[in-house]
């Protein structure tokens, strides 16, 4: 049981640390990752759960993921603008055509992955 936590939390930190580092890099998504990191941490970390459930950040999502599996218009609406400022700013700045390329790859398939979410109203 000991090693299952184990391994539970440490899939969750990594988790984390990913989805905070999708917040300024375009190719990593944070959502995924967040939600990710509370599912391993229900399962390992009393504390880290309830430290994730609660941060200003991420607890209005993931409370509203959780009783819906939705999340609100306004902050689908947010990661539609800051992934594609995010990409677009990506695909001018890379030199090489075949990245680009990559990334505008990248960048449709987060909107189609965000567009299947489902929303609640503001």
């Amino acid at each position: 049981m000991a090693l299952k936590r184990g391994v539970y939390l440490i899939c969750g930190l990594c988790s984390l640390a990913l989805g905070l580092l999708g917040i300024p890099l375009p190719i990593l998504p944070t959502v995924p990752f967040i939600l990710l990191a509370a599912f391993c941490f229900a399962r390992s970390s009393d504390s880290l759960h309830r430290w994730l459930m609660e941060h200003p950040w991420f607890s209005d999502a993931l409370s509203q993921w959780e009783s819906a599996r939705a999340i609100r218009k306004g902050l689908k609406r947010k990661a539609y603008i800051v992934s594609g400022l995010s990409f677009a700013l990506s695909i001018a700045i890379v030199p090489i055509v075949w990245v680009k390329f990559m990334l505008l790859f990248f960048a449709i398939g987060l909107g189609l992955y965000l567009r299947n979410i489902p929303e609640l109203e503001d």
